[in-house]
């Protein structure tokens, strides 16, 4: 409402119509995308620089559906872009307010598809990773390259190009939105273990882990890749091996409260 009265007073309302009407294309995507694959939609906010659909799945959906969600809202540029063209083709709207939308729609899609969280780039730079590492080692890295491109970004709108105000807050707030997630990570990644062992994976494939008996139990979750089921082997003194399911482990830590114990001692005690 602010930036709403400021456009007014300023005579840039023209300007913030076009830029909420296209925030709204933009999370519109991921909405019907998300409602196709029966995503809990909590929320969806618009903000004057882009829009957030909160939602109830972490990172328990296959990668390759969050994906399909993450790009629906970009695709929509797609859309407005060939919009555009047919007003412009039979003079639908005035020239001033099609360059107006023709840049605005060009900046908010090379904007989201920056690498940094918790823009569509930085989602999308998560999930190629989740196809790599393991969850938490995806999931920190993201935060790390985010705050990293942050810093990066806002050098080079001090240092090359002239002082925007708006820019140089927007760079700041990503960059405080990443440190923020940074400090709650671990509390990510008990989300994310607590959403297995409710939900459980989805069942892509599977993944066999090797550990010593003296591994803590959250290093052994800290191994746990997306889309797979894992089989932990644990090995106990003389190569002697013992196998427990993930669920097991999950089930020993949560309902057990089984915080500090090694995965040789839960596996002793289930066997």
């Amino acid at each position: 409402m602010i930036f709403i009265i400021l456009s007014m007073l300023t005579g840039t309302f023209m300007e913030l119509s076009i830029i909420l009407a296209i925030v709204f294309f933009h999370e519109l995507g991921h909405y019907i995308a998300a409602v196709i694959h029966d995503w809990r939609i909590k929320q969806i906010m618009l903000w004057v620089f882009g829009g957030v659909m909160d939602v109830e799945e972490h990172s328990t959906r296959p990668v390759k559906e969050e994906v399909i969600v993450t790009l629906a809202g970009p695709f929509q540029h797609v859309i407005i872009y060939l919009g555009l063209i047919v007003c412009n083709e039979f003079q639908l709207l005035p020239n001033s307010v099609l360059d107006l939308a023709y840049y605005y729609n060009t900046v908010i899609l090379l904007f989201n598809l920056l690498p940094i969280w918790p823009l569509d780039g930085g989602k999308l730079l998560l999930q190629c990773q989740s196809l790599v590492f393991p969850f938490r080692k995806a999931y920190y890295s993201t935060l790390l390259v985010s705050m990293i491109i942050s810093i990066i970004f806002l050098v080079i709108q001090l240092v090359f190009f002239p002082f925007t105000l708006s820019a140089f807050l927007l760079l700041l707030f990503l960059f405080m939105e990443n440190r923020n997630e940074w400090k709650q990570r671990y509390y990510v990644f008990i989300r994310f273990l607590m959403s297995r062992y409710y939900n459980g994976p989805s069942k892509i494939g599977s993944n066999s882990i090797v550990v010593s008996h003296e591994t803590m139990v959250l290093d052994v979750f800290s191994k746990f890749f997306r889309d797979r089921k894992h089989a932990i082997y644990v090995v106990f003194p003389g190569n002697r091996r013992k196998s427990i399911d993930e669920n097991d482990c999950l089930h020993s830590f949560f309902h057990d409260k089984s915080y500090s114990k090694t995965v040789g001692e839960i596996t002793d005690y289930m066997t």
